[in-house]
């Protein structure tokens, strides 16, 4: 059997960051849970093998929120709400979420899932190309959330770092890419996404006004936060 954890030509995708026994030991210390919205948007992601963040995530982004008193966030790609769901919970009920998505039908379902989960208040869902929400939206964040398709996050990171209060946050996810950013053979699905990943980590890591550090939970989560002035 190939080392799962080394890429090699015969086996280029197939680096895992955490062992999913880890995996498994981390998500029985957060426990069950009987909120029938968080358990229902999973049942979804099962079914129509949608690329939510999982809870080990998702309890990762509520932590990292409340942890820097977030009140505002922009969420660049959003889908039907799932990472929301843990960042509406974080900002409380006199804070904003600001999500993105091109889909209608994907508002429609968060639209549903977060009014039920009584946090739809503090969500402002657009439909539109995340880039072109943001310009259009003024002010500063205290976080600025990556989730869009991966060719674009350098030019995400280019537009929100600035935006961004200091000692707010700048968080991505699928920094790892399955492991395509360390392998020396892999597959891209989009040609140019895996080169566009390992330039936007270099850049993030490489700005001397962010402090910067990749949980390896699930496919990578890049938390940068800006230095206070």
């Amino acid at each position: 059997m190939a080392d799962l954890k080394k890429p090699t030509s015969e086996n280029p995708n197939s680096i895992i960051p955490v062992h999913p026994a880890i995996e498994i030991y981390m998500r029985s210390l957060v426990g069950k849970t009987d909120d029938p919205v968080l358990l229902a948007m999973e049942e979804l992601a099962r079914q129509k093998n949608f690329p939510i963040v999982n809870r080990l995530v998702g309890i990762f982004l509520e932590t990292q929120a409340i942890m820097v008193g977030a009140k505002r966030i922009f969420e660049f790609g959003s889908g039907y709400g799932y990472s929301a769901y843990w960042f509406a919970r974080a900002v409380g009920s006199d804070g904003q979420v600001i999500c993105s998505d091109g889909k209608l039908e994907n508002k429609t379902r968060a639209e549903q899932f977060l009014t039920s989960a009584d946090l739809w208040e503090r969500i402002t869902f657009n439909v539109g190309m995340a880039q072109d929400v943001f310009a259009q939206t003024d002010g500063v964040f205290d976080i600025c959330y990556n989730d869009v398709d991966k060719g674009g996050y350098p030019e995400v990171w280019r537009m929100a770092r600035e935006r961004i209060r200091p000692g707010g946050l700048y968080i991505a996810d699928n920094v790892l890419w399955h492991g395509r950013v360390a392998a020396e053979v892999y597959t891209d699905i989009e040609l140019g996404w895996t080169e566009a990943i390992v330039e936007h980590n270099r850049l993030i890591f490489d700005d001397p006004d962010f402090d910067a550090f990749i949980n390896p939970t699930r496919d990578g989560v890049l938390v940068a936060r800006r230095k206070n002035d």
